[in-house]
């Protein structure tokens, strides 16, 4: 199993290209551990949490398509299991060249129940990213302060 490590980075908003660069990396280094006899599709995620520690998740497929878990659900589920609600950026990895790998719909929504304004560096395996925030990803978005608004 994965250990938890930790990225020392004194930013808090911006990352240094240092952190990035390693954020993507254990990405990639997550994808390797992906399940996907189906696809053959790897994904891996490297989420940063506010202590700079990194938690990382890859895609774990099932027979029963609908009940596989993407790599960006599995990393923040692994972090919310350990105490973290809120998140710094996430990256993530997959095996395509020509374009950046970008978290499915259901990712995104998931991302955005723990914040609207943190950021998401999409890579291809040449390490080059494409930053994002979970806005961006997901604008106009629903949130858990949406069920807390004035109904009829």
């Amino acid at each position: 199993m994965d250990k938890v490590t930790h990225i020392k980075d004194q930013g808090s908003r911006h990352l240094s290209q240092e952190t990035v660069k390693e954020l993507i990396h254990q990405s990639q280094e997550a994808k390797k551990q992906a399940y996907c006899p189906y696809s053959k599709f790897r994904v891996g995620a490297a989420l940063l949490t506010p202590d700079n520690s990194v938690i990382t998740g890859c895609n774990v497929e099932n027979a029963c398509y609908n009940l596989g878990l993407c790599a960006e659900r599995n990393a923040i589920s692994r972090a919310v299991s350990e105490g973290y609600r809120t998140f710094k950026a996430i990256a993530i990895a997959s095996d395509l060249s020509d374009q950046f790998i970008s978290p499915c719909g259901g990712c995104r929504q998931f991302m955005r129940e723990f914040g609207s304004s943190w950021d998401v560096y999409l890579s291809k395996p040449d390490g080059s990213t494409l930053k994002m925030t979970v806005d961006e990803l997901l604008p106009v978005s629903f949130g858990p302060q949406d069920l807390s608004m004035k109904k009829v």
